[in-house]
């Protein structure tokens, strides 16, 4: 058998609509289905402004631009994140501050983010990691007692929550992801801006719209629009658009069936003891996850690079995850690791992510863990 790490998620009303917008003529952004989208994300998750995007990576650097980053700035993230989160930041002339993160979760460790703040700290970026929350009380808690921003990158975290509350929700400004691996795309890339302060509302149409008034002369509230502060094209393509709504209308048939795949890998570990298997995946209390991703950590990285390799002989794709930023060239040049390096490096060293996609088979799943099992043994 042949179980892919991921496969992309493809609907019966995603070539009609996609269909319907070659035929409109209307390609380019802020159409119909854009217009769709925001209202659906309002509706659901009650954002009181939300803004797709071309991908995350466009939504963290409006972000970036919305909280004024200047250079000098220090903004405060995990190590263990993808090069978007940082870069975001280093494009305004940031300082990044990476801190340690939990074992149990592979978030960001608040107490070294309280820690790390100095004169200079002007925002925290916590990364929900695997859709799984970071402690956002605690985070909002000390943004408030040291006048900082608070941007969630919640690009794996959509359908997730904290104590009820959609993660995005949350902080000052937030980003998803729609990239081909998350739980719902807009056909490769594609992102969303949510905004969770008035202050940022109107600035983020004008950054969108290349620095331009457009949007209010859209709206008939100007007879002419022009340049008014700077900006970029941060418009996803009406295609984008159409694609990621078929998936929304959707979303509660997708996530239940990625959870219930999840439910069968974590009833396993839960049960079972596979060496080198030292760890499965952890979820806090105040959490509600999406299933994002299902992920094992083993005893050393030799044992995580054994097992990749021979489950890929057996035809099952796994993957190990991101290379910490602060031990990259750039990560150095750009910033640096405040307090000890405890978790990591290791737990980027040790973690194996397993197959987990809508349309995936129980016969694929029960597949993938006696695999698993024949590999270990």
């Amino acid at each position: 058998m042949i179980v892919p790490f991921n496969r992309v998620t493809s609907l019966s009303a995603t070539e009609e609509f996609i269909q319907d917008v070659l035929e409109s003529g209307n390609l380019s952004g802020d159409k119909k289905y854009t217009k769709l989208c925001h209202g659906w994300f309002t509706e659901r998750f009650g954002f009181s402004k939300s803004l797709l995007t071309p991908s995350c990576t466009h939504a963290l650097e409006m972000a970036a631009i919305l909280i004024g980053i200047e250079p000098g700035d220090e903004v405060i993230m995990p190590s263990y994140t993808f090069v978007s989160t940082a870069n975001a930041f280093i494009l305004r002339g940031a300082k990044v501050v990476f801190v340690d993160v939990k074992p149990d979760t592979m978030n960001i460790d608040e107490d070294m983010v309280e820690k790390a703040i100095t004169q200079k700290t002007k925002a925290i970026v916590p990364v929900h990691y695997a859709g799984i929350s970071c402690d956002m009380d605690r985070i909002m808690d000390i943004a408030e007692r040291f006048n900082l921003y608070v941007v969630e990158d919640a690009a794996q975290a959509m359908m997730s929550t904290y104590k009820g509350r959609p993660l995005g929700s949350i902080g000052h400004l937030a980003a998803y992801s729609f990239h081909e691996t998350k739980n719902y795309t807009s056909g490769g890339e594609g992102g969303l801006l949510i905004i969770n302060d008035d202050r940022f509302l109107e600035r983020a149409e004008i950054i969108r719209e290349k620095g331009t008034d457009r949007s209010k002369f859209l709206r008939g509230e100007k007879d002419k629009y022009t340049w008014v502060d700077i900006g970029s094209s941060y418009l996803p393509s009406e295609l984008q658009a159409a694609y990621l709504y078929s998936q929304l209308l959707s979303v509660d048939e997708i996530n239940s069936q990625r959870l219930s795949i999840w439910e069968s890998y974590n009833n396993f570990f839960e049960n079972t003891t596979v060496r080198p298997i030292v760890s499965r995946m952890k979820v806090p209390v105040f959490n509600e996850h999406n299933a994002h991703m299902y992920y094992v950590q083993t005893s050393s990285n030799e044992s995580r690079d054994f097992i990749i390799s021979a489950l890929k002989k057996l035809g099952v794709s796994s993957v190990f995850h991101y290379v910490p930023l602060h031990s990259t060239h750039i990560g150095k040049e750009n910033g640096y690791f405040y307090g000890e390096d405890k978790y990591t490096s290791t737990g980027s060293d040790t973690l194996i992510r397993l197959p987990l996609w809508f349309g995936m088979t129980q016969e694929m799943v029960d597949y993938v863990i006696q695999s698993l099992k024949a590999v270990c043994k």
